[in-house]
């Protein structure tokens, strides 16, 4: 087979991968007992998988939820205790920062292994400011915003002091999402507030003009508003979001998730995700071609725990949809560890052992976030192969590929320079190795292979 590099066709500059702590953090930031395969305790192991570039894959981006304080209140119905989190409200008007410590000591291990980015996102506002006094909205509610506008200012204000809070402590906060799939109606189940997008626009504006003010936080953006389908409504929130020039002057990108949840009622072109993909891209290169867009959450959202090489595949193709096609210049997972039986983390954790393993999804997430540096441009690549997909990017005087192929057959293709290679695959993971020029390079049978040229 061929791959053929167009490095002149560029596209946009990538900034890096990243995963969110939440509904874990606040459990596994309290394992200091101690792994035995790399004598550290099993948190700040965990965070070095995550986050160091020489001893994990050096994902560069950590998301923080700011928690709405269910798990102080005990208020509101939630399908399992991890979904809820804590406030750093006092309930007197002031802060407590000693809450929410297991979390808090994972942001700050993963600040210390690597990750250059913070993103502090809230679900919903803290429960002193919402209409039920809950953090998610009645049962019989639906499509109702928590939030009434008169507490739009205080909410605002309680989160911009979380932040300034996080960076005196001299933490990379870089971004504040204050609105969080504000389509769903969240009446229970886990901590969360519906926005119309006129409201999510309010919302963002208020913020926006309230961190204009805040010297401390001048190199802080706001992101959003992190619409929780690729196929609903992500025109509509993102007029609404980037309508005002406030919000313009602190929106550097659109953040949307990449969800795609197939329904058997609806028509095929409907669970489309890739066609919708394409027309979002279609639409934001009409409208807003200046805008970059970010994929801010995305997980294999299946039933069941899964450590093989067909979710890590379905992984690699999502990414080099949105990083290929969306052109997207950030993507993200949801969580990083997975408490549940279920396809949704890069770690599975044992509660009862306080252990760890890890799945073929952590290490086909390494072939792109090791070896793709920050602010690499991506070009053309393409193949000779529908069952091959391949990404390319370059930085100063090396090229990255990294390279999907989705068949039971072996491939193989000529290297045209030195390399390094990086392989996963049923038997491999992350396997390095260099090849001389004019050597093939094999492309093992369900594999992700990163190649790096120079």
């Amino acid at each position: 087979m061929k791959i053929n590099l167009n490095c002149s066709k560029t596209y946009q500059t990538f900034e890096g991968i990243g995963a969110s702590g939440a509904w874990w953090a606040q459990i596994a930031g309290g394992w200091d007992n101690i792994d035995p395969e790399s004598a550290m305790s099993v948190r700040d192991r965990i965070s070095q998988l995550l986050y160091s570039k020489t001893d994990g894959i050096g994902m560069r981006t950590y998301r923080y939820n700011i928690g709405g304080g269910s798990a102080d209140s005990g208020r509101g119905e939630y399908s399992d205790p991890a979904r809820r989190a804590q406030s750093f409200d006092d309930g007197k008007g002031g802060y407590d920062f000693s809450k929410d410590a297991n979390a808090v000591y994972m942001m700050k291990q993963a600040a210390k292994d690597g990750a250059e980015e913070i993103i502090l996102f809230v679900n919903s506002p803290i429960e002193r400011l919402t209409k039920n006094g809950k953090a998610h909205l009645n049962k019989n509610q639906i499509f109702r915003t928590n939030l009434a506008q008169k507490n739009y200012g205080a909410f605002a204000d309680y989160i911009l002091d979380v932040a300034e809070h996080f960076v005196r402590e001299g933490l990379p906060v870089k971004y504040i999402s204050p609105v969080n799939e504000p389509m769903w109606i969240w009446n229970g189940g886990q901590e969360g507030c519906h926005y119309s997008p006129r409201q999510a626009g309010k919302v963002m504006l208020c913020v926006a003009k309230k961190l204009a003010q805040r010297k401390s936080l001048s190199h802080v953006m706001l992101s959003g508003v992190e619409n929780g389908d690729i196929r609903w409504f992500n025109k509509a929130y993102t007029r609404h979001l980037l309508k005002y020039s406030e919000v313009r002057a602190k929106v550097d990108s659109v953040d949307l998730h990449s969800y795609c949840l197939p329904q058997k009622f609806l028509p095929a072109f409907a669970n489309n995700r890739l066609a919708f993909v394409k027309r979002f891209r279609k639409w934001m290169d009409k409208k807003y071609p200046d805008v970059p867009v970010k994929m801010s959450e995305w997980c294999h959202m299946q039933g069941g725990k899964n450590t093989g090489m067909d979710s890590a595949l379905e992984t690699a193709k999502v990414m080099c949809e949105d990083i290929g096609i969306l052109n997207v210049t950030s993507w993200q997972h949801w969580i990083a560890c997975s408490l549940y039986d279920y396809c949704d983390g890069l770690i599975y954790l044992d509660t009862e052992k306080r252990s760890f393993e890890l799945t073929k999804r952590y290490y086909v997430t390494g072939n792109f976030s090791k070896y793709i540096p920050f602010g690499a441009v991506r070009f053309e690549v393409s193949t000779d192969d529908e069952a091959v997909t391949a990404l390319g990017f370059k930085k100063d005087s090396k090229t990255y590929l990294v390279i999907v192929n989705f068949s039971d057959e072996e491939k193989s293709f000529v290297s045209e320079a030195e390399s390094l290679v990086a392989v996963t695959d049923k038997g491999s993971n992350l396997r390095e190795y260099n090849i001389a020029k004019g050597k093939k390079i094999t492309l093992t049978p369900e594999s992700v292979t990163t190649v790096v040229i120079g």
